[in-house]
């Protein structure tokens, strides 16, 4: 069903959702009906392998009409006492699910992870994307009543690269100080290069929330559905309808509630128990006892990822042999098997598997066991026992480090697993470990790229950008974002991602599921193909029956 459908009496204020290709030398404009060409279809690539574990939808056919009032409450995992409200700041899966209640974005993604126009209304290119315009919607007001403008998308803009929040890596190349504002809603703002990916930039709540000028994360203003109510870090947050929101009718319910648990156990049993309405982070193996509790389990496909991460700049992963070894013994089918009962998509060590310009040539990994043995031996690290670090941060995060703890040992690898909370892993070590994991939602490569693997990226985890390779995959980054052709980027993204398949940091198994169980009577939910559950934990788009 599609996602206007579910939205009874919403439609006037989205633009039209169809998305064409424009001919303006090669780069496109983003506006009620168009998208980038460069952010592509969310079709998975034509080598990744769709599983046939359970899946479980509450589909919105026998919904009915969307319902007002009532309190959703969220049961969550991979929060922590440094939980965050602050828009732009997010870290860990619990802040992320906060921060659609409260705020909203310029441009965001539908069901099928396509990128749409939210509080912007267009975001249009020159003809080589080194200026780009961007013009809002009128009559959207913050919580506090003050209309939203371009001032607060400026403001926005400069408090995230001047706090050197994570959203400063994709907007680094926006010449702010030369910015023209046309209107109150109108702004122009030139590039210090081209920059052909800027509206799937703009996607991503917890990071490019849009915020008012003077904004105060203690006290949280945002245009979102819902409004702020109460907050204790890594325990419990707590939202009111917002009355006055710019999308008609919408949020149905009263109020929203996200409690912190410190385990998926306990998780389980709050949605059992009646205590929440649903469950994020599920592992495959719960879904059974979901299911056998009368409460729905989904399990959607997504281009979601949970990484090993070694760093390359640390023994024994400063050598390119055993980071191979390390990706040889991997039993990729396996993997997914086990710990995603088959659904998501086989991984191949590269992100990116939803978008045309991932490169399906490059040769599926098979565990290879003599190939690794022969690897750490020539390296001088036969017999190698190593710590990875893992923590109950994503679905399936602790049950792959195991299957990956006894895959190994087939090759003489001794991997000791060092479970920690969610809290230590997020905490002062957290991309500092040696080997551990990680979690993300499924980004477009350039946009992942300035994430994790470029000079200044905030989440560089195998420290990519300090190698022998980061100053090549640098110059190629930089030529990829200028180059406006669709075709000619993507050859340069899969000379990109050939370095990394070669010589990277990333044991990519499997591009994993989302799998959430919830209450029957959670309405309006539809089938996915984003990295976040509930799309991105839009919880405007739900009721309660």
């Amino acid at each position: 069903m599609d996602r206007e459908d579910a939205r009874a009496g919403t439609l006037d204020a989205y633009p039209r959702r169809t998305f064409l290709r424009q001919a303006v030398g090669g780069a496109a404009v983003v506006g009620a009906g168009s998208l980038l060409a460069a952010c592509g279809s969310s079709t998975p690539a034509a080598t990744s392998q769709s599983g046939t574990g359970s899946t479980s939808t509450s589909g919105t056919a026998s919904s009915g009409k969307p319902k007002k009032g009532g309190t959703l409450t969220l049961a969550s995992t991979g929060g922590s006492s440094s939980d965050t409200l602050d828009a732009n700041a997010c870290v860990n899966s619990v802040d992320f699910a906060r921060a659609p209640q409260l705020y909203d974005t310029l441009m965001e993604v539908d069901q099928d992870n396509k990128v749409y126009p939210h509080l912007a209304e267009e975001v249009t290119p020159n003809s080589d994307a080194t200026a780009w315009t961007i013009r809002l919607r009128k009559g959207i007001e913050f919580h506090d009543g003050k209309p939203l403008t371009v001032d607060d998308v400026l403001y926005t803009f400069n408090r995230i690269i001047t706090n050197k929040f994570s959203g400063s890596a994709v907007i680094v190349y926006m010449d702010l100080k030369a910015a023209k504002r046309l209107d109150a809603y109108t702004v122009r703002i030139p590039m210090t290069q081209g920059y052909s990916i800027l509206p799937v930039a703009l996607i991503g709540n917890g990071e490019m929330s849009i915020v008012p000028v003077g904004y105060d994360p203690k006290h949280p203003v945002g245009t979102g559905p819902f409004v702020y109510k109460s907050f204790t870090p890594g325990q419990q947050s707590v939202f009111t309808r917002n009355d006055n929101y710019f999308l008609s009718g919408q949020p149905y319910l009263d109020e929203v509630v996200i409690v912190d648990y410190s385990d998926q156990a306990s998780a389980i049993n709050a949605l059992l128990s009646g205590q929440a309405t649903c469950v994020d982070q599920l592992a495959f193996s719960s879904v059974a006892t979901v299911k056998g509790g009368s409460k729905v389990a989904n399990v959607w496909p997504g281009p979601g990822w949970v990484p090993f991460t070694m760093r390359l700049d640390q023994a024994p992963f400063n050598d390119p042999d055993v980071r191979m070894a390390m990706r040889l013994v991997v039993d990729r089918p396996q993997m997914q098997k086990i710990v995603y009962g088959g659904d998501g998509f086989l991984g191949n060590d590269v992100f990116g598997i939803s978008y045309p310009d991932y490169d399906s040539a490059l040769p599926q990994r098979h565990q290879d066991i003599p190939k690794a043995k022969y690897l750490l031996k020539k390296s001088g690290h036969e017999g190698l026992t190593v710590q990875l670090v893992t923590s109950d941060i994503a679905t399936g995060a602790i049950e792959a480090a195991t299957v990956l703890k006894q895959q190994a040992s087939a090759a003489g690898i001794t991997i000791n697993l060092n479970t920690v909370t969610s809290t230590t892993f997020f905490g002062p070590n957290y991309l500092k470990w040696t080997f551990a994991q990680d979690w993300w939602s499924g980004y477009p490569y350039l946009r992942q790229a300035g994430y994790s693997m470029v000079p200044g990226a905030p989440w560089d985890e195998t420290h990519w950008d300090t190698s022998p390779y980061g100053p090549k995959y640098l110059s190629l980054y930089k030529q990829a974002l200028g180059q406006p052709d669709t075709a000619k980027q993507t050859a340069i993204v899969h000379e990109m991602m050939t370095m990394d398949y070669d010589y990277g940091g990333y044991i990519i198994p499997d591009f994993n599921p989302i799998i959430v169980g919830q209450s029957p009577s959670m309405k309006g939910v539809i089938s996915q193909k984003t990295g976040g559950p509930w799309i991105e934990y839009r919880f405007r788009d739900y009721w309660l029956d």
